[in-house]
């Protein structure tokens, strides 16, 4: 079902449906800054398993896990270089996903991600008040395997369809694009993915030489 998450004051029932459904393993969608994303609960791997059946996809893609602050991260991720917090507190909230080392003692199956997680705060007010209910929330793009992600919940409930039991409608994706993926799992940060971040805007804020270099990567 699809369930009006607009404005603050009247979202509440909304959210709690959302929250709900999570609370019980299901697979919801959820609006982001980005575009529309499929969510569930990140500690349960019988829910991450719905998520990606939903999509179509298999363990070799582990979705990302949204966050709803910065706070979150050292009981999710360790070694978190300093560039990569310096990234953090510049772009969060906001389009930029960090790929970190995660906590050996994590209780969770996102699956095969080598030890390693994909973090994100969305810029976007629901998402953040469901966030601040749920705790992390494995989050992917709202769409099957090989089609356009959706920039709103209709178009999530076309690709998806009863794979889903809540759709959060917030309107149209703010931004429309994905968001900016950096690897900041090795010595040196790597773009693995343009989005919603510049190149120019990284640079800003860390300089480039704390990026890996074309001569690095060969």
């Amino acid at each position: 079902m699809i369930l009006p998450a607009f404005d603050p004051a009247t979202w509440g029932p909304s959210l709690d449906a959302a929250v709900h459904s999570v609370s019980r393993g299901e697979a919801i969608v959820l609006p982001t800054d980005t575009v529309y994303g499929v969510g569930a609960d990140a500690f349960s791997p019988d829910a991450v398993g719905r998520l990606l059946a939903a999509k179509g996809r298999d363990r070799q893609m582990p979705p990302p896990v949204l966050i709803p602050s910065v706070r979150t991260v050292d009981g999710l991720a360790r070694d978190v270089s300093t560039a990569a917090r310096a990234l953090m507190d510049a772009f969060w909230p906001g389009p930029l996903t960090v790929i970190l080392h995660a906590q050996p003692s994590l209780a969770w199956d996102l699956g095969e991600t080598q030890g390693t997680v994909a973090l994100r705060v969305p810029n976007h007010e629901a998402a953040l008040a469901l966030l601040a209910r749920t705790g992390p929330l494995a989050v992917t793009s709202a769409n099957l395997t090989g089609r356009a992600a959706a920039t709103s919940a209709e178009e999530a409930r076309e690709q998806l369809g009863s794979a889903v039991s809540v759709y959060l409608d917030a309107g149209d994706s703010p931004l429309g694009v994905a968001s900016t993926i950096v690897d900041a799992t090795g010595p040196a940060l790597r773009v693995l993915r343009d989005g919603g971040v510049s190149w120019d805007r990284l640079v800003e804020v860390v300089g480039i030489d704390a990026f890996e270099s074309a001569e690095d990567a060969e």
